[in-house]
């Protein structure tokens, strides 16, 4: 009987390891709040970038470099959720909203 316990128990050990597993791989979640209000302030900021160079205000290099900074930031937004089950914390949010108010003053000076 004992036996028999045990391997139930094993069975299900097993069991929850897999449920665990599946969804931690369909849990990725890019409409998170914390995450959507990063990724629309990039969005944001792209736009106006764009919008700098179409009025002569920006030249195309300096263009780039920012969006290479906002290409950083959003990969650093990508790994950070990558290691919190699909969401930033608001510790992270936090940083990364201050690399954006950064990146969003050097726009339109």
């Amino acid at each position: 009987m004992h036996n028999v316990a045990y391997k139930l128990a094993a069975i299900a050990a097993l069991a929850l390891s897999f449920a665990g597993t599946a969804s931690a791989q369909t849990s990725w979640n890019a409409t998170h709040p914390r995450r959507a209000e990063v990724n629309h302030r990039l969005a944001n900021q792209d736009r106006r970038i764009h919008q700098e160079v179409r009025e002569g205000e920006m030249s195309h290099a300096e263009a780039a470099r920012l969006h290479r900074d906002d290409h950083q930031i959003r990969q650093e937004e990508r790994d950070m959720a990558s290691q919190n089950g699909s969401h930033i914390t608001r510790r992270e949010d936090y940083a990364l909203n201050q690399q954006e108010n950064r990146a969003s003053r050097q726009i339109g000076q």
